[in-house]
């Protein structure tokens, strides 16, 4: 099985990849793509620094724990697993890093032996297209600061022809 987290994949389906100067058109309730003709908007770690810290949550009836680096060296590198009683789903490693001036988030899953999804050089890239001091939203992928101990993050998926958002929910563990 695969369950796509921060950057997933739902059993049979296909992970999409998915400062209001700069407009995002919705793509689901919670999550954004760019317009046409638009930018990306101007970013940098910074701007992302309220991710940094350990966190639980739940998302597709499981359990997750993320772990976020502080920023250095011009990147954060986060991990990710996903399980429930009957063991590990999946591992995702993430790293968010500036490409010309603005955030992109790369993410590597690897199934519960470690064996990878992607082939040894490709890589899922969600790129930012829109932020607020409270909001990140990468394109299909979108993170809701609700307090400095919780977060909601919303991923689309694609399922065939049928695209859904999926939520999950973070609380903090430690900073």
């Amino acid at each position: 099985m695969r369950n796509l987290l921060v950057c997933f994949v739902v059993q049979a389906g296909l992970l999409l990849p998915a400062v209001p100067a700069f407009p995002a058109e919705p793509r689901t309730e919670h999550t954004f793509a760019l317009a046409d003709g638009e930018t990306r908007p101007a970013a940098t770690l910074d701007d992302a620094s309220w991710l940094v810290g350990s966190w639980t949550g739940t998302a597709f009836g499981q359990t997750f724990e993320e772990i976020w680096s502080a920023p250095s060296a011009g990147s954060m590198l986060g991990l990710f697993k996903l399980y429930d009683d009957k063991g590990v789903g999946f591992y995702e490693i993430l790293l968010l890093t500036v490409e010309d001036g603005t955030l992109s988030l790369k993410v590597k899953h690897f199934n519960a032996d470690f064996t990878a999804w992607e082939d040894k050089q490709d890589f899922i890239n969600f790129r930012l297209v829109k932020k607020t001091p409270n909001e990140l939203h990468f394109g299909g992928l979108s993170f809701y600061r609700r307090d400095n101990d919780r977060i909601d993050g919303y991923i689309v998926m694609h399922k065939g022809e049928d695209i859904s958002e999926q939520h999950l929910e973070y609380v903090r563990v430690s900073r």
